[in-house]
């Protein structure tokens, strides 16, 4: 995996959570955080936070789950 095979992802996909792009390349969601923030500081990914589906407070769901990331350039 590395940051141009991240972007084409992202690029089809344009829209995915921390969770799910970090299964697809099966590598740890922080380390898949610290990649996602190369193309942040280029502003091609907006960084987005999902509120629960249940519309509860409790923040019992994983980060992972609710942090997404869109493609914008």
């Amino acid at each position: 995996m590395n940051l141009v095979e991240i972007k084409h992802y992202l690029m089809q996909v344009k829209m995915t959570s921390l969770a799910s792009i970090s299964a697809y390349f099966k590598c740890d969601a922080e380390l898949m955080r610290q990649m996602m923030s190369h193309w942040l500081r280029k502003g091609c990914v907006r960084k987005l936070s999902k509120t629960p589906a249940c519309g509860g407070s409790c923040m019992k769901c994983a980060p992972s789950l609710v942090e997404i990331y869109e493609w914008v350039n």
